[in-house]
């Protein structure tokens, strides 16, 4: 039984101490600004504080284009441990938010060929941010009670769906600027002080959808509450993430709130990933929790086929 190695792309957004002690490697997205190419995570460097003065600089009219993992850089990344004998698990993105998870699949097959002895297993979070990287970390979990790469990622297929993501955004010029909404709906949105509420759907390549609006911030931060109360399932025995852009104190009462009243023990609170948060903008409050499968039945008949296809071509 071969051992395996964990990859994630940037947007799994798992605070440094976590990456370290699970060993998961995180391959990182690219930002441009005024020209430059610049680095959405970087080992080593504070996190919280270049996330903060980013997020600070987007109040102000900062800009950032952000461009897909390609296929090469997940092969020069996955590359070293194929070669110490070990096989690989790469868990990314969303399918429907980024190609970034056909870039993986293609550079698996790329990898496969040249290292026949080994196996790359790809995984689709079916969210971003830490809806991605919970899964991560739940499967970092099963790797260290001694679970397979094969048993892992089957795990991270049958539970993608049951990770639910909750948004809730300051600004709707990001969403604008994204084409998430209209012009005309930001811009009455933001006269009426309309907050819009965002979740990860279960299409067979999800993606974040806008699915109802609360009128001022207050009621945007009580609706994550309520959809975390319909959805949840045993949260005293789970870790709850929240993320947040540039938006700690809120983040921080979103975190009070659950553990005095809603059986939530384990609370990881972290700045939102900059490539995902780069196109919902500052003041930008997201919670994450494992709960209910988000898919229809039809929903979950189309995913389960090409999980199939995908995962058997992992085998094969």
């Amino acid at each position: 039984m071969a051992e395996f190695e964990i990859f994630a792309d940037s947007s799994a957004n798992l605070p440094e101490h976590i990456r370290e002690k699970y060993n998961i490697h995180i391959i990182s997205y690219l930002m441009n600004i005024d020209g430059k190419d610049v680095l959405c995570y970087e080992e080593g460097v504070a996190f919280p504080e270049i996330a903060k003065k980013f997020y600070g600089n987007m109040r102000t009219g900062l800009e950032a284009k952000t461009s897909l993992i390609g296929e090469e850089r997940f092969i020069e990344a996955v590359s070293p441990a194929l070669e110490a004998g070990k096989d690989a698990l790469i868990i990314t993105i969303a399918s429907g938010i980024s190609g970034t998870w056909n870039q993986a699949v293609n550079a698996a097959k790329a990898l496969e060929e040249r290292y026949p002895e080994r196996k790359v297993y790809v995984c689709d979070s079916a969210n971003a941010s830490m809806g991605q990287g919970l899964l991560v970390l739940y499967a970092a979990k099963l790797r260290e009670k001694g679970k397979t790469a094969e048993e892992t990622a089957t795990w991270v297929w049958d539970n993608a769906y049951r990770l639910n993501s909750y948004v809730t955004v300051d600004d709707l010029k990001y969403l604008r600027r994204s084409g998430r909404i209209s012009a005309a709906t930001a811009i009455a949105g933001t006269l009426l002080n309309i907050k819009p509420l965002i979740k990860a759907d279960g299409k067979e390549h999800p993606q974040l959808m806008v699915y109802g609006k609360a009128h001022g911030r207050k009621k945007s931060l009580a609706a994550l509450v309520e959809a975390f109360d319909t959805w949840v399932e045993k949260p005293a025995e789970q870790i709850i993430a929240i993320t947040h852009a540039d938006s700690e104190e809120d983040a921080k009462a979103l975190a009070e709130t659950l553990k005095a009243s809603h059986g939530v023990k384990d609370v990881i609170i972290e700045y939102y990933d900059l490539c995902t948060g780069s196109h919902i903008g500052p003041g930008t409050v997201a919670l994450f929790f494992m709960g209910k499968d988000r898919r229809t039945e039809a929903e979950k008949k189309s995913f389960l086929q090409r999980a199939k296809e995908v995962f058997s071509r992992d085998k094969s």
